[in-house]
C-alpha cells in the first residue's frame, strides 16, 4: 500500500455521509503508520467499537468503506474470505457494508467475513509450512499476498455495485 494522509484518507470513502466521514476517528498511530507492509488499512472505530474502515488504493486511487460488525460474533471456527488463513487463530467476524450510491441509500449492502482485528496482511505475510518435499513457500506467500490483495478489491467493487 502507498502512503496515505488525513485528507486523502477522508476524501477515499464511497459509502459514507459527509457526516460519517467527519465523524471518523483515524486509527491509533495514523502519523507514524508503515504502510509497507499492509495491504489494505482496516480499523474499528475506538469511539463507535461496531464500526470499522478499510481504506486501499484500486487503480491508483485511495478507496475506503465503512464497515458494520454483526453484533454477534461467529461461533464455529470460520475462515477469513480475504487472507483465508487457515493455521492462525485469529478471531473472523462478518463485517457488512452498505453498498456505495443509490443502492446503499435503498438500504443493499454487501457482508463478508473478515479477520475481526483486520491483521491479515501480516497473517498472508508469514511463510506456510512445508506442504511436500519441493514446495516453495516464498512463492507461497507471494501468492497469498497477490490473491488478499485480489480480495479486498473484489470486496471494494461489490460495494461500488
Amino acid at each position: 500500500m502507498r502512503p496515505i494522509d488525513e485528507r486523502t484518507l477522508r476524501a477515499s470513502f464511497i459509502n459514507a455521509s459527509r457526516k460519517e466521514v467527519s465523524d471518523l476517528t483515524l486509527p491509533p498511530g495514523f502519523a507514524d503508520l508503515d504502510v509497507s507492509t499492509l495491504d489494505y488499512l482496516g480499523w474499528v472505530d475506538p469511539k463507535l467499537p461496531r464500526r470499522s474502515y478499510v481504506v486501499t488504493w484500486v487503480d491508483d486511487v485511495a478507496t475506503g468503506v465503512i464497515l458494520q460488525r454483526a453484533e454477534q460474533r461467529v461461533i464455529a471456527r470460520a475462515q477469513c474470505s480475504w487472507c483465508e488463513d487457515v493455521t492462525l487463530r485469529n478471531d473472523v467476524q462478518l463485517y457488512v457494508a452498505r453498498k456505495a450510491g443509490p443502492a446503499g441509500r435503498k438500504g443493499d449492502s454487501v457482508g463478508t467475513l473478515v479477520c475481526a482485528e483486520f491483521g491479515c496482511s501480516k497473517n498472508v505475510r508469514v511463510l506456510p509450512p512445508l506442504a511436500y518435499e519441493g514446495f516453495d513457500r516464498e512463492l507461497a506467500r507471494d501468492l497469498r499476498i497477490v490473491k488478499l490483495q485480489e480480495h479486498v478489491a473484489a470486496f471494494i467493487a461489490a460495494v461500488k455495485g
